[in-house]
């Protein structure tokens, strides 16, 4: 008796709840229940930055400089398009299911999200703690929704599976105001979809967060394998910036608007405030005025004092917040062991100096 029970138990978790149903039918309830969205046709090239040439002098002086936006453009390439895109790379490429795009608010990291979706396209996923509060309640009904939300992005691969504001599903302490939300449902069904998702499958699971500090470190690092900080633009990075946007949304840039000024005075301001204020400035009135009244950099200052900008001590802490992940200090150990390396060949080699001069005598 106990073996059958046992056998019909099995037996039981095994068998599929949706068998019977169509993926026509369960891709319309997830559209229906907004938890399957059209991502935004944006690419990769949209996210625009420069390299960091002080990086690499940073890191010779053993200091952890912040990625510059040309590096996260590049670890976007490597660990979501390439592997998602590419069959191919996703076989032979090590296996990475989920990335964390950690940065304060502006700095593109939805888009980026919908960047992986059109370079790839994939089918995206919205399971993020604001937009499945209400849906599915209780235990069995959050188990339905993750069971049609992966056989949907099974069938449909590739699939991205996005979760805005993830520091929310791993709260060390849930706000008030956002406990009627169940912010934390999610949090122990998480490391069971990865267990889930088999080699095969071209399924990639993006958090995003502003305020990763606000989550539990241990939960959730064993969530996401790959942590990226996204920074705010450098000098470099915002002259481009400018220079692109203001010519994307019909500006002429002449010698009476100064760029570079642009650039330097909107220290520690995001992608997102450039954005914003240069859609403020050019409306179709201002865009037909630029042949006897060209653009000036005043006209963009007095947009820009209604917003805060990001300072540098909260760049700072996402620095410290990442040096307490497991990946943060991989890479510490590997900056103190390249540095120990070099002292110990310099040793070596002022040994064989000395040798050298004691012959000599």
């Amino acid at each position: 008796k106990k073996e059958k029970d046992r056998k019909w138990k099995v037996g039981k978790k095994d068998k599929d709840p949706t068998a019977d149903r169509t993926i026509e039918s369960l891709y319309k309830e997830l559209v229906e229940e907004g938890l399957l969205i059209q991502a935004l046709k944006v690419n990769l090239s949209d996210y625009i930055g420069e390299y960091s040439y002080l990086g690499s002098t940073l890191l010779q002086m053993s200091i952890e400089p912040m990625p510059s936006l040309l590096d996260v453009r590049q670890l976007i390439t490597l660990y979501g398009i390439l592997p998602l895109g590419s069959k191919a790379v996703h076989e032979k490429a090590p296996l990475v299911k989920s990335l964390l795009l950690a940065g304060p608010s502006g700095v593109g990291k939805k888009l980026l999200v919908h960047a992986i979706c059109t370079e790839t396209g994939a089918t995206l996923f919205d399971l993020s703690a604001a937009n499945i509060a209400g849906k599915y309640p209780g235990k069995s009904g959050l188990q339905m929704m993750l069971h049609i939300a992966l056989k949907v992005a099974r069938q449909l691969q590739p699939s991205v599976v996005w979760i805005g504001d993830t520091e929310k599903t791993f709260y060390k302490k849930v706000p008030n105001a956002e406990r009627k939300m169940e912010p934390k449902r999610l949090k122990k069904q998480l490391p069971k979809i990865l267990k889930l998702l088999k080699p095969d499958d071209r399924i990639l699971i993006v958090g995003t967060t502003q305020r990763p500090f606000d989550a539990e470190l241990q939960p959730l690092c064993k969530v996401y394998q790959k942590i990226i900080l996204v920074p705010r633009p450098d000098y470099a990075s915002r002259y481009v910036l400018w220079k692109e946007i203001i010519q994307r949304h019909g500006g002429v840039i002449t010698g009476a608007l100064s760029v570079s000024c642009l650039a330097q005075i909107t220290d520690g301001f995001t992608q997102g405030h450039i954005v914003q204020v240069v859609k403020e400035v050019l409306t179709e009135r201002r865009i037909r005025q630029q042949s006897h009244k060209p653009l000036t950099a005043l006209e963009f200052i007095a947009s820009l004092t209604s917003m805060s900008p990001v300072y540098q001590e909260e760049e700072e802490s996402f620095k410290d917040w990442y040096a307490k992940t497991p990946m943060g200090k991989k890479r510490a150990l590997a900056l103190t062991g390249d540095n120990k390396e070099n002292e110990k060949d310099k040793g070596k080699e002022k040994e064989k100096k000395g040798l050298k001069e004691k012959k000599k005598k």
